[in-house]
Protein backbone atom coordinates (compact mmCIF):
# COMPACT_ATOMS: atom_id res chain seq x y z
CA UNK A 1 0.00 0.00 0.00
CA UNK A 2 1.19 3.61 -1.06
CA UNK A 3 1.51 6.11 1.82
CA UNK A 4 -1.90 8.20 1.51
CA UNK A 5 -2.49 10.66 3.88
CA UNK A 6 -5.38 10.04 5.87
CA UNK A 7 -7.45 13.34 6.27
CA UNK A 8 -10.81 14.64 8.27
CA UNK A 9 -13.13 17.22 7.90
CA UNK A 10 -11.21 20.03 9.89
CA UNK A 11 -8.46 19.66 7.80
CA UNK A 12 -8.65 22.42 5.20
CA UNK A 13 -8.26 20.23 2.18
CA UNK A 14 -8.05 23.03 -0.48
CA UNK A 15 -4.39 22.22 -1.66
CA UNK A 16 -4.98 18.75 -1.96
CA UNK A 17 -8.67 18.10 -3.23
CA UNK A 18 -10.39 19.72 -6.42
CA UNK A 19 -14.11 21.21 -5.36
CA UNK A 20 -15.32 17.43 -6.59
CA UNK A 21 -13.24 15.52 -4.04
CA UNK A 22 -14.65 17.57 -0.89
CA UNK A 23 -18.09 17.26 0.69
CA UNK A 24 -20.61 18.81 1.85
CA UNK A 25 -24.29 17.71 3.54
CA UNK A 26 -27.19 18.40 1.63
CA UNK A 27 -28.98 19.84 5.11
CA UNK A 28 -26.20 22.84 4.97
CA UNK A 29 -24.66 22.51 8.60
CA UNK A 30 -22.00 20.19 7.80
CA UNK A 31 -18.94 20.69 5.40
CA UNK A 32 -15.63 20.77 3.33
CA UNK A 33 -14.79 16.86 4.34
CA UNK A 34 -12.73 14.24 2.41
CA UNK A 35 -13.94 11.07 1.13
CA UNK A 36 -12.52 8.69 3.91
CA UNK A 37 -14.31 10.68 6.23
CA UNK A 38 -18.06 10.75 4.56
CA UNK A 39 -17.32 7.11 3.82
CA UNK A 40 -16.76 6.37 7.41
CA UNK A 41 -19.23 8.53 8.64
CA UNK A 42 -21.96 7.49 6.76
CA UNK A 43 -24.38 10.11 7.96
CA UNK A 44 -23.60 13.52 8.14
CA UNK A 45 -23.63 15.05 11.93
CA UNK A 46 -26.64 17.92 10.63
CA UNK A 47 -28.73 14.58 9.91
CA UNK A 48 -27.99 15.07 5.59
CA UNK A 49 -26.59 13.01 3.17
CA UNK A 50 -23.05 13.67 1.92
CA UNK A 51 -22.64 15.01 -1.78
CA UNK A 52 -19.55 16.62 -3.89
CA UNK A 53 -18.90 20.37 -3.64
CA UNK A 54 -18.83 19.84 -7.66
CA UNK A 55 -19.84 17.71 -9.70
CA UNK A 56 -16.85 17.38 -12.42
CA UNK A 57 -18.36 18.07 -16.06
CA UNK A 58 -16.02 15.50 -17.67
CA UNK A 59 -15.40 16.83 -21.45
CA UNK A 60 -16.64 15.29 -24.05
CA UNK A 61 -13.31 14.01 -26.43
CA UNK A 62 -12.75 12.77 -22.43
CA UNK A 63 -15.57 10.28 -21.71
CA UNK A 64 -15.73 9.54 -25.46
CA UNK A 65 -11.83 8.28 -25.17
CA UNK A 66 -13.05 5.60 -22.56
CA UNK A 67 -15.42 3.70 -24.98
CA UNK A 68 -13.26 0.72 -24.99
CA UNK A 69 -12.09 0.49 -21.72
CA UNK A 70 -12.75 -2.59 -19.13
CA UNK A 71 -15.02 -1.92 -16.34
CA UNK A 72 -12.52 -1.85 -14.03
CA UNK A 73 -10.49 0.68 -15.89
CA UNK A 74 -13.14 2.42 -16.59
CA UNK A 75 -14.33 2.78 -12.79
CA UNK A 76 -11.05 3.99 -12.19
CA UNK A 77 -11.14 6.75 -14.05
CA UNK A 78 -14.65 7.86 -13.15
CA UNK A 79 -14.39 7.30 -9.23
CA UNK A 80 -10.62 9.03 -9.34
CA UNK A 81 -12.43 12.68 -10.23
CA UNK A 82 -14.07 11.98 -6.72
CA UNK A 83 -11.29 11.04 -4.78
CA UNK A 84 -8.09 12.70 -3.77
CA UNK A 85 -4.59 10.74 -4.75
CA UNK A 86 -3.85 12.59 -1.20
CA UNK A 87 -6.03 9.93 0.30
CA UNK A 88 -6.04 7.27 -1.81
CA UNK A 89 -2.82 7.30 -4.56
CA UNK A 90 -3.39 6.14 -8.28
CA UNK A 91 -2.53 2.41 -7.73
CA UNK A 92 -3.73 1.96 -4.51
CA UNK A 93 -7.71 2.77 -5.71
CA UNK A 94 -6.83 0.86 -9.10
CA UNK A 95 -5.82 -2.59 -6.80
CA UNK A 96 -9.41 -1.47 -4.68
CA UNK A 97 -11.61 -1.84 -7.61
CA UNK A 98 -10.07 -4.94 -9.48
CA UNK A 99 -10.68 -6.66 -5.93
CA UNK A 100 -14.16 -5.41 -5.63
CA UNK A 101 -15.02 -6.70 -8.97
CA UNK A 102 -12.79 -10.36 -9.32
CA UNK A 103 -15.57 -12.47 -7.40
CA UNK A 104 -18.16 -11.35 -10.26
CA UNK A 105 -19.21 -14.16 -12.26
CA UNK A 106 -18.62 -12.13 -15.73
CA UNK A 107 -15.58 -10.29 -17.08
CA UNK A 108 -17.86 -7.64 -17.93
CA UNK A 109 -19.40 -6.87 -14.33
CA UNK A 110 -22.32 -5.86 -15.29
CA UNK A 111 -23.11 -7.29 -18.80
CA UNK A 112 -26.09 -5.42 -21.80
CA UNK A 113 -28.46 -7.83 -23.12
CA UNK A 114 -30.78 -7.03 -25.93
CA UNK A 115 -34.47 -7.53 -24.98
CA UNK A 116 -36.60 -6.79 -27.49
CA UNK A 117 -37.15 -4.03 -30.19
CA UNK A 118 -35.27 -0.68 -28.52
CA UNK A 119 -35.45 -2.36 -24.97
CA UNK A 120 -31.46 -3.68 -23.51
CA UNK A 121 -31.35 -5.02 -20.13
CA UNK A 122 -28.41 -4.00 -17.95
CA UNK A 123 -27.45 -7.41 -15.77
CA UNK A 124 -26.84 -5.96 -12.24
CA UNK A 125 -26.68 -9.48 -10.73
CA UNK A 126 -23.35 -11.20 -11.45
CA UNK A 127 -21.97 -10.86 -7.96
CA UNK A 128 -21.50 -12.78 -5.17
CA UNK A 129 -25.20 -12.54 -3.63
CA UNK A 130 -26.64 -12.65 -7.50
CA UNK A 131 -28.03 -8.19 -6.53
CA UNK A 132 -27.21 -4.88 -8.14
CA UNK A 133 -26.43 -4.26 -4.45
CA UNK A 134 -22.94 -6.08 -5.12
CA UNK A 135 -21.42 -3.56 -7.11
CA UNK A 136 -21.76 -1.08 -4.91
CA UNK A 137 -21.06 -3.02 -1.52
CA UNK A 138 -17.77 -5.32 -2.81
CA UNK A 139 -16.44 -1.77 -3.46
CA UNK A 140 -17.29 -0.21 -0.15
CA UNK A 141 -16.20 -3.41 1.52
CA UNK A 142 -12.48 -2.82 0.26
CA UNK A 143 -12.58 1.10 1.14
CA UNK A 144 -13.53 0.27 4.68
CA UNK A 145 -10.59 -1.90 5.01
CA UNK A 146 -8.00 -0.12 3.08
CA UNK A 147 -9.25 3.03 5.68
CA UNK A 148 -8.77 0.20 8.69
CA UNK A 149 -5.36 -0.89 7.35
CA UNK A 150 -4.15 2.82 7.37
CA UNK A 151 -5.54 3.66 10.66
CA UNK A 152 -3.97 0.51 12.08
CA UNK A 153 -0.18 0.99 10.79
CA UNK A 154 1.96 0.37 13.24
CA UNK A 155 -0.80 -0.18 16.11
CA UNK A 156 -1.17 -3.51 18.36
CA UNK A 157 -3.75 -5.36 19.86
CA UNK A 158 -6.23 -2.86 21.81
CA UNK A 159 -4.91 -0.03 20.43
CA UNK A 160 -6.47 -0.60 16.71
CA UNK A 161 -8.74 1.03 15.14
CA UNK A 162 -11.87 -1.43 15.25
CA UNK A 163 -14.82 -0.87 13.15
CA UNK A 164 -17.81 -2.10 13.79
CA UNK A 165 -20.66 -1.90 10.78
CA UNK A 166 -24.15 -2.04 12.18
CA UNK A 167 -27.25 -2.72 9.42
CA UNK A 168 -30.92 -3.35 9.38
CA UNK A 169 -32.11 -5.06 6.37
CA UNK A 170 -35.29 -6.62 5.19
CA UNK A 171 -33.25 -8.65 2.22
CA UNK A 172 -30.55 -7.96 0.09
CA UNK A 173 -28.82 -5.40 1.71
CA UNK A 174 -27.98 -7.45 4.18
CA UNK A 175 -26.74 -10.29 2.41
CA UNK A 176 -24.63 -7.81 -0.05
CA UNK A 177 -23.12 -6.32 2.79
CA UNK A 178 -22.25 -9.38 4.86
CA UNK A 179 -20.40 -10.88 1.13
CA UNK A 180 -18.52 -7.27 0.92
CA UNK A 181 -17.15 -7.68 4.83
CA UNK A 182 -16.69 -11.06 5.52
CA UNK A 183 -13.20 -11.91 6.58
CA UNK A 184 -12.18 -8.38 6.68
CA UNK A 185 -9.50 -7.32 9.58
CA UNK A 186 -10.17 -5.02 12.20
CA UNK A 187 -14.33 -4.94 11.44
CA UNK A 188 -17.28 -6.24 12.76
CA UNK A 189 -20.77 -6.61 11.04
CA UNK A 190 -24.02 -7.02 12.95
CA UNK A 191 -26.79 -7.38 10.03
CA UNK A 192 -30.39 -7.22 11.83
CA UNK A 193 -33.26 -8.68 10.08
CA UNK A 194 -37.18 -9.44 11.08
CA UNK A 195 -37.62 -12.74 12.41
CA UNK A 196 -39.37 -14.95 9.72
CA UNK A 197 -40.10 -12.21 7.23
CA UNK A 198 -37.35 -12.00 5.24
CA UNK A 199 -37.57 -14.83 2.05
CA UNK A 200 -35.67 -18.48 2.88
CA UNK A 201 -33.34 -17.79 0.15
CA UNK A 202 -32.42 -13.95 1.77
CA UNK A 203 -32.21 -15.75 4.74
CA UNK A 204 -29.75 -18.40 3.91
CA UNK A 205 -27.28 -15.86 2.20
CA UNK A 206 -26.65 -14.31 5.01
CA UNK A 207 -26.87 -17.11 8.26
CA UNK A 208 -24.76 -19.82 5.93
CA UNK A 209 -21.84 -17.20 6.42
CA UNK A 210 -19.88 -18.33 9.12
CA UNK A 211 -16.99 -15.63 9.05
CA UNK A 212 -16.22 -14.80 12.74
CA UNK A 213 -16.54 -11.18 11.92
CA UNK A 214 -20.13 -11.60 10.54
CA UNK A 215 -23.22 -11.75 13.03
CA UNK A 216 -26.74 -12.57 12.17
CA UNK A 217 -29.14 -11.08 14.12
CA UNK A 218 -33.13 -11.90 14.04
CA UNK A 219 -34.86 -9.59 15.79
CA UNK A 220 -38.90 -10.54 17.52
CA UNK A 221 -40.75 -8.04 15.22
CA UNK A 222 -40.36 -6.00 11.89
CA UNK A 223 -38.41 -4.12 9.76
CA UNK A 224 -39.44 -1.06 11.37
CA UNK A 225 -38.31 -2.65 14.73
CA UNK A 226 -35.06 -3.51 13.31
CA UNK A 227 -34.46 0.27 12.01
CA UNK A 228 -35.64 1.78 15.02
CA UNK A 229 -32.77 -0.13 17.11
CA UNK A 230 -30.76 0.96 14.75
CA UNK A 231 -31.53 4.45 14.96
CA UNK A 232 -30.97 4.36 18.77
CA UNK A 233 -27.80 2.51 18.57
CA UNK A 234 -26.62 5.46 16.56
CA UNK A 235 -27.76 7.67 18.67
CA UNK A 236 -26.34 6.27 22.25
CA UNK A 237 -23.18 8.28 23.67
CA UNK A 238 -23.02 5.03 25.66
CA UNK A 239 -22.00 2.55 22.76
CA UNK A 240 -20.65 5.15 20.40
CA UNK A 241 -17.72 5.82 23.29
CA UNK A 242 -16.48 2.53 23.07
CA UNK A 243 -17.18 1.33 19.30
CA UNK A 244 -16.89 3.31 16.30
CA UNK A 245 -20.37 2.00 14.53
CA UNK A 246 -20.23 2.66 10.97
CA UNK A 247 -23.09 2.02 8.24
CA UNK A 248 -23.54 0.22 5.09
CA UNK A 249 -26.80 1.66 3.98
CA UNK A 250 -28.03 3.30 0.69
CA UNK A 251 -27.02 6.87 2.38
CA UNK A 252 -23.40 6.15 2.26
CA UNK A 253 -21.47 8.02 -0.60
CA UNK A 254 -19.72 5.61 -1.74
CA UNK A 255 -22.71 3.23 -2.92
CA UNK A 256 -23.82 6.23 -5.04
CA UNK A 257 -20.68 6.70 -6.53
CA UNK A 258 -20.07 2.77 -7.45
CA UNK A 259 -23.37 2.77 -9.24
CA UNK A 260 -22.13 5.33 -11.81
CA UNK A 261 -20.17 2.92 -13.55
CA UNK A 262 -22.05 1.04 -14.78
CA UNK A 263 -24.43 3.61 -16.47
CA UNK A 264 -21.08 4.65 -18.56
CA UNK A 265 -20.31 0.98 -19.08
CA UNK A 266 -24.21 0.05 -20.69
CA UNK A 267 -24.02 2.99 -22.98
CA UNK A 268 -20.54 1.93 -24.39
CA UNK A 269 -21.62 -1.75 -24.44
CA UNK A 270 -24.74 -0.39 -26.22
CA UNK A 271 -22.59 1.55 -28.96
CA UNK A 272 -20.73 -2.04 -29.28
CA UNK A 273 -23.81 -4.19 -30.00
CA UNK A 274 -25.96 -1.95 -32.10
CA UNK A 275 -25.02 -0.73 -35.79
CA UNK A 276 -27.51 1.88 -35.29
CA UNK A 277 -26.43 3.76 -31.54
CA UNK A 278 -23.65 5.79 -31.85
CA UNK A 279 -21.04 7.50 -29.11
CA UNK A 280 -22.95 10.61 -28.72
CA UNK A 281 -26.34 9.64 -29.27
CA UNK A 282 -29.04 9.81 -26.21
CA UNK A 283 -30.10 6.80 -24.27
CA UNK A 284 -33.24 6.60 -22.11
CA UNK A 285 -32.27 4.51 -18.66
CA UNK A 286 -35.70 2.88 -16.77
CA UNK A 287 -34.58 1.88 -13.40
CA UNK A 288 -36.85 -0.14 -10.69
CA UNK A 289 -37.22 2.67 -7.80
CA UNK A 290 -37.38 2.26 -4.08
CA UNK A 291 -35.10 4.28 -2.11
CA UNK A 292 -34.16 6.34 -4.88
CA UNK A 293 -30.17 5.43 -4.97
CA UNK A 294 -29.70 3.61 -7.81
CA UNK A 295 -31.45 5.87 -10.55
CA UNK A 296 -29.60 8.97 -8.34
CA UNK A 297 -26.13 7.31 -9.87
CA UNK A 298 -27.48 8.06 -13.34
CA UNK A 299 -28.39 11.28 -12.44
CA UNK A 300 -24.76 12.35 -11.46
CA UNK A 301 -23.52 10.01 -14.79
CA UNK A 302 -25.64 12.77 -16.89
CA UNK A 303 -24.62 15.59 -14.92
CA UNK A 304 -20.97 14.26 -15.70
CA UNK A 305 -21.94 14.64 -19.51
CA UNK A 306 -23.79 11.07 -20.46
CA UNK A 307 -25.91 11.60 -23.22
CA UNK A 308 -28.79 10.60 -21.02
CA UNK A 309 -32.42 11.60 -22.81
CA UNK A 310 -34.47 10.96 -19.72
CA UNK A 311 -34.37 8.85 -16.18
CA UNK A 312 -37.63 7.17 -15.88
CA UNK A 313 -37.88 6.31 -12.42
CA UNK A 314 -40.51 2.72 -12.08
CA UNK A 315 -42.46 2.27 -8.77
CA UNK A 316 -44.53 -0.37 -7.63
CA UNK A 317 -47.77 0.47 -5.54
CA UNK A 318 -45.84 2.63 -3.22
CA UNK A 319 -45.87 5.26 -5.47
CA UNK A 320 -44.48 8.51 -3.62
CA UNK A 321 -42.06 9.31 -5.80
CA UNK A 322 -44.02 8.90 -8.94
CA UNK A 323 -47.15 11.06 -7.21
CA UNK A 324 -44.43 13.62 -6.92
CA UNK A 325 -43.30 13.90 -10.67
CA UNK A 326 -47.26 14.24 -11.44
CA UNK A 327 -47.95 16.49 -9.01
CA UNK A 328 -44.91 17.96 -6.85
CA UNK A 329 -46.14 16.56 -3.40
CA UNK A 330 -43.90 14.24 -1.96
CA UNK A 331 -46.44 12.63 1.33
CA UNK A 332 -46.06 9.05 2.31
CA UNK A 333 -49.81 8.08 2.44
CA UNK A 334 -49.31 4.95 4.55
CA UNK A 335 -51.57 1.94 4.44
CA UNK A 336 -52.94 -0.28 7.13
CA UNK A 337 -55.48 -3.74 7.40
CA UNK A 338 -56.40 -5.23 4.50
CA UNK A 339 -55.27 -2.07 2.14
CA UNK A 340 -51.47 -2.91 2.92
CA UNK A 341 -51.67 -6.85 2.36
CA UNK A 342 -50.39 -8.15 -0.66
CA UNK A 343 -47.34 -9.52 -1.94
CA UNK A 344 -45.78 -13.07 -1.20
CA UNK A 345 -44.35 -13.87 1.84
CA UNK A 346 -42.32 -17.11 0.67
CA UNK A 347 -40.31 -13.69 -1.24
CA UNK A 348 -40.23 -11.09 1.47
CA UNK A 349 -43.24 -9.46 1.55
CA UNK A 350 -43.56 -9.41 5.43
CA UNK A 351 -40.10 -7.69 6.23
CA UNK A 352 -41.39 -4.80 5.28
CA UNK A 353 -41.60 -1.30 7.62
CA UNK A 354 -45.28 -0.10 8.95
CA UNK A 355 -47.30 1.32 6.25
CA UNK A 356 -46.54 -0.07 3.14
CA UNK A 357 -48.39 -1.43 0.63
CA UNK A 358 -47.17 -5.22 0.52
CA UNK A 359 -46.09 -6.25 -3.18
CA UNK A 360 -45.00 -8.81 -5.80
CA UNK A 361 -41.49 -6.44 -5.67
CA UNK A 362 -40.63 -6.30 -2.01
CA UNK A 363 -37.16 -4.49 -1.59
CA UNK A 364 -39.13 -1.54 -3.46
CA UNK A 365 -41.67 -1.20 -0.85
CA UNK A 366 -40.67 1.90 0.87
CA UNK A 367 -42.53 5.11 2.44
CA UNK A 368 -39.74 7.49 2.09
CA UNK A 369 -36.61 7.12 -0.31
CA UNK A 370 -33.73 7.99 1.78
CA UNK A 371 -31.69 9.34 -1.20
CA UNK A 372 -34.73 10.99 -3.06
CA UNK A 373 -33.31 14.00 -0.54
CA UNK A 374 -29.66 14.15 -2.85
CA UNK A 375 -31.80 14.98 -5.88
CA UNK A 376 -33.75 17.02 -3.77
CA UNK A 377 -30.68 19.47 -2.76
CA UNK A 378 -29.58 19.84 -6.84
CA UNK A 379 -33.10 20.98 -7.41
CA UNK A 380 -33.21 23.66 -4.41
CA UNK A 381 -29.70 24.90 -5.86
CA UNK A 382 -30.60 24.90 -9.20
CA UNK A 383 -33.48 27.06 -7.92
CA UNK A 384 -31.88 29.08 -5.54
CA UNK A 385 -29.27 30.01 -8.60
CA UNK A 386 -31.61 31.91 -10.47
CA UNK A 387 -31.67 34.70 -7.71
CA UNK A 388 -28.36 35.85 -8.89
CA UNK A 389 -26.39 35.79 -5.69
CA UNK A 390 -22.73 34.24 -5.06
CA UNK A 391 -22.58 30.32 -5.09
CA UNK A 392 -22.34 30.18 -1.70
CA UNK A 393 -25.37 31.88 -1.10
CA UNK A 394 -27.01 29.59 -3.56
CA UNK A 395 -25.86 26.16 -1.75
CA UNK A 396 -27.08 27.89 2.00
CA UNK A 397 -30.07 28.43 0.12
CA UNK A 398 -30.52 24.70 -1.14
CA UNK A 399 -29.59 23.44 2.31
CA UNK A 400 -32.52 25.61 4.01
CA UNK A 401 -34.71 24.68 1.27
CA UNK A 402 -33.93 20.68 1.94
CA UNK A 403 -34.02 20.87 5.62
CA UNK A 404 -37.45 22.65 5.49
CA UNK A 405 -39.13 19.94 3.17
CA UNK A 406 -37.57 17.12 5.46
CA UNK A 407 -38.61 18.51 8.72
CA UNK A 408 -42.19 18.70 7.09
CA UNK A 409 -41.95 15.21 5.53
CA UNK A 410 -41.01 14.12 9.08
CA UNK A 411 -43.82 16.45 11.03
CA UNK A 412 -46.41 16.20 8.68
CA UNK A 413 -45.65 13.12 6.50
CA UNK A 414 -45.39 15.60 3.84
CA UNK A 415 -44.41 18.11 1.93
CA UNK A 416 -44.99 20.03 -1.58
CA UNK A 417 -46.32 21.38 -3.48
CA UNK A 418 -42.96 22.70 -4.44
CA UNK A 419 -42.44 25.94 -6.86
CA UNK A 420 -43.43 25.24 -10.22
CA UNK A 421 -39.91 25.80 -11.28
CA UNK A 422 -38.32 23.07 -8.47
CA UNK A 423 -40.82 20.42 -10.48
CA UNK A 424 -39.95 21.45 -14.39
CA UNK A 425 -36.54 21.05 -13.56
CA UNK A 426 -37.61 17.45 -11.87
CA UNK A 427 -39.62 16.71 -15.12
CA UNK A 428 -36.60 18.07 -17.10
CA UNK A 429 -34.36 15.50 -16.41
CA UNK A 430 -36.91 12.57 -15.13
CA UNK A 431 -40.07 10.59 -15.78
CA UNK A 432 -41.68 8.44 -13.67
CA UNK A 433 -44.25 5.13 -13.73
CA UNK A 434 -46.13 2.91 -11.44
CA UNK A 435 -46.59 -0.21 -12.11
CA UNK A 436 -49.21 -2.79 -10.17
CA UNK A 437 -48.70 -6.30 -8.99
CA UNK A 438 -50.52 -7.98 -11.96
CA UNK A 439 -48.98 -5.86 -14.45
CA UNK A 440 -45.62 -7.07 -12.63
CA UNK A 441 -46.99 -10.63 -13.37
CA UNK A 442 -48.09 -9.83 -16.65
CA UNK A 443 -44.50 -8.77 -17.62
CA UNK A 444 -42.76 -11.49 -16.23
CA UNK A 445 -45.12 -13.91 -18.31
CA UNK A 446 -45.26 -11.52 -21.31
CA UNK A 447 -41.73 -11.57 -21.58
CA UNK A 448 -41.12 -15.27 -21.46
CA UNK A 449 -43.60 -15.83 -23.88
CA UNK A 450 -42.29 -13.70 -26.41
CA UNK A 451 -38.51 -13.95 -26.00
CA UNK A 452 -38.01 -16.44 -23.47
CA UNK A 453 -36.15 -14.53 -20.92
CA UNK A 454 -37.20 -15.03 -17.31
CA UNK A 455 -37.38 -11.58 -14.98
CA UNK A 456 -37.44 -11.13 -11.65
CA UNK A 457 -40.65 -9.25 -10.56
CA UNK A 458 -38.72 -5.79 -9.55
CA UNK A 459 -36.82 -5.91 -13.18
CA UNK A 460 -40.29 -6.36 -14.45
CA UNK A 461 -41.28 -3.27 -12.95
CA UNK A 462 -38.61 -1.70 -14.60
CA UNK A 463 -39.55 -3.45 -18.13
CA UNK A 464 -43.41 -2.13 -17.86
CA UNK A 465 -42.43 1.18 -17.49
CA UNK A 466 -40.00 0.79 -20.38
CA UNK A 467 -42.37 -0.55 -22.66
CA UNK A 468 -44.67 2.47 -21.54
CA UNK A 469 -41.68 4.93 -22.33
CA UNK A 470 -41.16 3.76 -25.67
CA UNK A 471 -44.34 4.58 -26.51
CA UNK A 472 -43.65 8.38 -25.60
CA UNK A 473 -40.40 8.28 -26.64
CA UNK A 474 -40.62 6.67 -30.01
CA UNK A 475 -38.55 3.37 -31.21
CA UNK A 476 -35.73 5.27 -32.84
CA UNK A 477 -34.58 6.37 -28.88
CA UNK A 478 -32.87 3.25 -27.22
CA UNK A 479 -33.76 2.56 -23.48
CA UNK A 480 -31.58 0.34 -21.21
CA UNK A 481 -33.83 -1.24 -18.40
CA UNK A 482 -31.64 -2.26 -14.99
CA UNK A 483 -32.05 -5.61 -13.91
CA UNK A 484 -31.71 -5.25 -10.26
CA UNK A 485 -31.82 -8.94 -9.13
CA UNK A 486 -31.80 -12.66 -10.31
CA UNK A 487 -35.18 -13.95 -10.68
CA UNK A 488 -34.00 -16.84 -8.59
CA UNK A 489 -34.29 -14.75 -5.47
CA UNK A 490 -37.97 -14.24 -6.14
CA UNK A 491 -39.11 -17.93 -6.84
CA UNK A 492 -42.82 -16.69 -5.46
CA UNK A 493 -43.61 -14.11 -7.93
CA UNK A 494 -41.27 -16.14 -10.49
CA UNK A 495 -43.34 -19.22 -10.60
CA UNK A 496 -46.82 -17.65 -9.68
CA UNK A 497 -46.59 -16.09 -13.41
CA UNK A 498 -45.10 -18.66 -15.29
CA UNK A 499 -46.56 -21.69 -13.58
CA UNK A 500 -48.77 -22.91 -16.45
CA UNK A 501 -46.16 -22.03 -19.00
CA UNK A 502 -45.42 -25.24 -21.15
CA UNK A 503 -41.99 -27.10 -20.21
CA UNK A 504 -41.24 -24.53 -17.49
CA UNK A 505 -39.00 -25.92 -14.83
CA UNK A 506 -37.78 -23.46 -12.05
CA UNK A 507 -35.00 -25.48 -11.13
CA UNK A 508 -33.62 -26.22 -15.03
CA UNK A 509 -34.63 -22.72 -16.25
CA UNK A 510 -33.48 -19.94 -13.28
CA UNK A 511 -32.25 -21.44 -10.07
CA UNK A 512 -28.34 -21.27 -10.06
CA UNK A 513 -25.97 -24.18 -8.83
CA UNK A 514 -24.84 -21.56 -6.04
CA UNK A 515 -28.37 -22.06 -4.20
CA UNK A 516 -28.47 -25.46 -4.62
CA UNK A 517 -27.87 -27.12 -1.12
CA UNK A 518 -27.65 -23.44 0.56
CA UNK A 519 -30.07 -24.88 2.97
CA UNK A 520 -28.23 -27.97 4.04
CA UNK A 521 -24.88 -25.60 5.41
CA UNK A 522 -24.41 -24.94 8.85
CA UNK A 523 -26.03 -21.25 9.52
CA UNK A 524 -25.29 -19.41 12.58
CA UNK A 525 -27.75 -16.63 13.99
CA UNK A 526 -28.83 -15.19 17.05
CA UNK A 527 -32.35 -14.30 18.44
CA UNK A 528 -32.72 -11.21 20.02
CA UNK A 529 -35.50 -9.06 21.31
CA UNK A 530 -37.22 -6.66 20.05
CA UNK A 531 -35.14 -3.87 22.37
CA UNK A 532 -32.19 -1.91 21.24
CA UNK A 533 -30.00 -2.14 24.92
CA UNK A 534 -30.74 -5.95 24.19
CA UNK A 535 -29.09 -5.78 20.68
CA UNK A 536 -26.33 -3.00 22.18
CA UNK A 537 -25.29 -5.66 24.83
CA UNK A 538 -25.15 -8.90 22.02
CA UNK A 539 -22.59 -6.29 19.96
CA UNK A 540 -20.34 -5.28 23.05
CA UNK A 541 -20.00 -8.79 23.92
CA UNK A 542 -19.43 -10.20 20.25
CA UNK A 543 -17.01 -7.64 19.42
CA UNK A 544 -15.17 -8.23 23.10
CA UNK A 545 -14.98 -12.13 21.86
CA UNK A 546 -13.47 -11.24 18.26
CA UNK A 547 -10.96 -8.93 20.19
CA UNK A 548 -10.16 -11.52 22.17
CA UNK A 549 -9.21 -14.12 19.58
CA UNK A 550 -7.05 -12.03 18.17
CA UNK A 551 -5.38 -10.94 21.14
CA UNK A 552 -4.80 -14.54 21.52
CA UNK A 553 -4.29 -15.36 17.80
Amino acid sequence: MSNGVATNGTESLDQTHTPCQRYLSTRGEDGGHSFEYVVLKGLAADGGLYIPQEVPVVPESVWQSWKDLSYTDLAYNIISLFVSPSEIPAEDLKDIINRSYASFRTPEVTPLVHLQDSIHLLELFHGPTFAFKDVALQFLGNLFEYFLVRKNQGKEGRDRYHLTVVGATSGDTGSAAIYGLRGKKDVSVFMLHPKGRVSPIQELQMTTVLDANVHNLAITGNFDHCQDILKSLFADPEINATHKLGAVNSINWARILAQTVYYFYSYFSLARQSESFNIGDKVRFVVPSGNFGDILAGYFAFRMGLPVDKLVIATNENDSLDRFWKTGCYTKKPVSGPKAEGGLPEDGAKAHEDGVKETMSPAMDVLVSSNFERLLWYLAYEFASSAGMDDEWNKKQAGQEVSSWLKDLKVKDGFGPVYKDVLESARRNFESERVTDQETLDTIKSLYQEVGYVLDPHTAVGVEAARRSVKRAGADIPHISLSTAHPAKFSGAVNLALQDQPEFDFEAKVLPQEFVGLDQKEKRVQDVANDWTAVREVIREQVEEELKALDSA
